[in-house]
């Protein structure tokens, strides 16, 4: 027999898929592209960050400045004290110009030439200089409110003079001064008439506790003056109170006000003391937080 030969299966083709193949010039022009944009938006970023972080450390550094005001409260009280203090002689007033130049620009140093001459009767003395108060105006500039108490002396006469003034002090970055706008008049800081609202008593605090809290305060008060910090313990929570070691000896409560705060007990109260080296009385007052579990205790 024969067997019937099997048809032999011809191999498929595979079909060659066409690729377009980009030139190198292109590809660079690509690359390009992509790396100068990342370039602009880092550039942007960069701009932005500079910007926000400059002006963090701008705010940063005025607000130090402003903050740190001693050196310029000392600067302007001892200008003060050279220049309203004077006599008519020649020698105390060039002693008097070489002192306020030390703080003057030349341009205020040549203003001030002959505002105090030998022929003027009076002479003076700064009693006292208050500082009132320093702004800032600008980066480097400050204005300073202060008060003088000068004693004039006029012949026989005495009399004593209080006025407000200001004066514009400059910093340097490294912290030097030098006054840029003379002393110029300023109105004088008077006293507020503010009248705080009187705390009323709340109704909700019964006349038993009331009179338990009273009693508590009474006892605390008698030894607070000189208790010591483990004596105080037995009375008040954590540092509400710190000992203050003083000889003074309790006198009485004046007008202790009583309201309700959930389970505590809130007091606003006056408390007299005589120090005992003073022989003064001394009146303390306290806005205190009372709570009762067995006994009674200061808690804020």
């Amino acid at each position: 027999m024969f067997k019937k030969k099997e048809k032999q299966t011809k191999p498929v083709k595979e079909k060659r898929v066409r690729t377009m193949k980009v030139g190198i010039h292109k590809k660079t022009v690509i690359a390009l592209w992509v790396v100068l944009i990342a370039s602009v938006s880092f550039g942007v970023y960069k701009n932005f960050t500079a910007i926000d972080m400059h002006t963090v450390h701008e705010k940063e550094t005025i607000q130090l400045r402003i903050d740190d005001t001693n050196g310029i409260e000392n600067f302007v009280k001892n200008f003060a004290k050279s220049y309203y203090t004077w006599n008519n002689s020649k020698e105390a007033i060039e002693a008097r110009t070489a002192s306020i130049n030390g703080y003057l620009t030349k341009e205020l140093q040549a203003l001030n030439v002959d505002t105090i001459r030998t022929d003027i009767p009076t002479s003076s003395a700064a009693l006292d200089v208050l500082i009132w108060g320093v702004a800032q105006s600008g980066t480097d500039e400050f204005i300073a409110t202060y008060e003088v108490d000068q004693q004039i002396k006029e012949g026989e006469q005495t009399t004593n003079v209080k006025a407000t003034y200001t004066v514009k002090v400059h910093v340097d970055a490294d912290g030097d001064m030098v006054i840029v706008q003379n002393p110029t008049l300023a109105p004088d800081v008077k006293t507020s008439d503010y009248e705080p609202k009187a705390q009323e008593a709340d109704a909700s605090v019964d006349a038993d506790t009331v009179n338990d809290a009273t009693a508590f305060l009474e006892t605390f008060f008698k030894l607070y003056p000189t208790a010591t910090e483990k004596e105080l313990a037995y009375y008040v929570t954590g540092n509400m109170l710190e000992p203050i070691g003083r000889d003074y000896l309790y006198s009485e409560l004046v007008n202790p006000v009583f309201t309700k705060d959930g389970d505590n007990v809130k007091v606003k109260v006056a408390v007299k003391f005589l120090d005992n080296q003073t022989k003064a009385t001394q009146v303390s007052q306290y806005e205190l937080v009372l709570h009762k579990d067995n006994n009674w205790k200061i808690v804020g």
